[in-house]
């Protein structure tokens, strides 16, 4: 269930057309950041300890412990939509999924359906990446080369000064590729991991401490490896703009100092 952390924050940005005046609420929203921590504990840890210690007869039992969980990423999710008018649409399959958990859990269907739902969420990504090559917005220009992480307006500028537009979206297509690749191992570790953990019945005590078991292990396992070649491919994005525009880290970092664009 790692999908129910969201890999890349987009908030949605105000019309061209409206006057630039911040609100109490815009400031608010724009205030917001994110809370690695607070995600961690609340999607991941809570669940994960709920699952497996209140799961008894004597307790909350199967099925009130499953609801528990899943309320906390599920009511976190929907909070932090509400109050900061954050959409993802990675964010929302994350909410699918904890959604078909629940289900799969709650009706007591076969174990097979939660593996598959666990390699289903990222694999789709993975191939919503590869797909967005054929079209005009590319994803990783909103996952990784986009105006909240980089400069692009002054990388852009400097490629075309050099000549070297086509090398570079070249070069981004290829870290799509590789970009792509990170949700497709995530997909099959997903699968290993639940095949190999969970196996007693849906909707029993058993099901739902391996289902805790299997959330606290597909961060070590999945999420810091998928974190950490997402990184990776920061840093082949970023010696790639170097090497074609000459341009330091600090110059194509994107900054709060950058002044809006004007709407005059």
């Amino acid at each position: 269930m790692v999908w129910r952390m969201t890999a890349t924050q987009a908030i949605m940005q105000p019309s061209p057309d409206q006057p630039d005046v911040m609100t109490d609420t815009d400031q608010t929203h724009a205030e917001h950041k994110p809370r690695p921590l607070i995600d961690l504990a609340v999607s991941i840890l809570i669940p994960s300890l709920i699952l497996m210690k209140l799961s008894g007869e004597d307790r909350l039992g199967a099925d009130g412990a499953l609801l528990l969980a899943l309320a906390f990423p599920l009511g976190w999710g929907l909070w932090e939509l509400a109050k900061y008018r954050k959409f993802n649409w990675i964010a929302l399959l994350g909410l699918i999924s904890v959604l078909l958990t629940g289900g799969i859990g709650l009706l007591q269907l076969d174990t097979q359906w939660l593996a598959i739902k666990e390699a289903a969420v990222p694999g789709i990504i993975g191939i919503a990446v590869l797909a967005s090559t054929r079209t005009r917005y590319p994803l990783i220009r909103t996952l990784l080369y986009n105006p909240k992480v980089l400069n692009v307006d002054k990388i852009h500028e400097q490629l075309e000064q050099n000549g070297q537009v086509e090398h570079f979206e070249t070069r981004l297509l290829r870290a799509t590729y590789l970009l792509s690749g990170t949700f497709f191992f995530s997909s099959f570790m997903n699968y290993v991991l639940a095949k190999w953990i969970v196996n007693s019945p849906a909707g029993s005590e058993a099901f739902n401490a391996e289902l805790g078991r299997m959330t606290l292990l597909s961060y070590p396992m999945i999420a810091i490896p998928s974190m950490l070649m997402m990184m990776a491919i920061f840093f082949y994005l970023w010696r790639t703009i170097h090497g074609l525009t000459g341009l330091r880290l600090e110059d194509i970092m994107a900054t709060s100092a950058q002044e809006p664009r004007s709407n005059k």
